[in-house]
This record gives C-alpha cells, sequence and structure tokens, in this order.
C-alpha cells in the first residue's frame, strides 16, 4: 500500500507543478496556457500528491 501512495503522490506532484506553470503562462503549448484557473488548480493538486507522498514515506508503527 506504501507503493500505492508513493507512485500517486509523486504524479499528482508532478501533475499539480505542470498545472501550475501552464496556468501561470510559464509553459506554452497548451490550452491551459495562460489560464487563471489552472494556477489555482495545480497547486492544490501538487499539495494533495505532497501529502500522499508524505503518507507513503512514513515507516509504519510497531
Amino acid at each position: 500500500m506504501r507503493l500505492v501512495f508513493l507512485i500517486a503522490g509523486i504524479l499528482l506532484l508532478l501533475a499539480g507543478a505542470v498545472w501550475t506553470l501552464q496556468g501561470l503562462g510559464v509553459l506554452g503549448g497548451s490550452a491551459m496556457s495562460g489560464v487563471t484557473m489552472w494556477a489555482i488548480i495545480g497547486p492544490l493538486v501538487a499539495i494533495a500528491g505532497l501529502v500522499l507522498l508524505l503518507r507513503g514515506a512514513r515507516r509504519p508503527r510497531d
């Protein structure tokens, strides 16, 4: 289960980062480029990915 959290966390973190950069207009070439909505959604998705990543990285309790 930890592996699932780690993989999902990494994927969400990367997607959120890309969406943020596209929303801010840093990454062009997409319909999402320069759209403020993606500049808001991106960090939220990245934070969710970070939470999953940290949960997967935690050591289980004894």
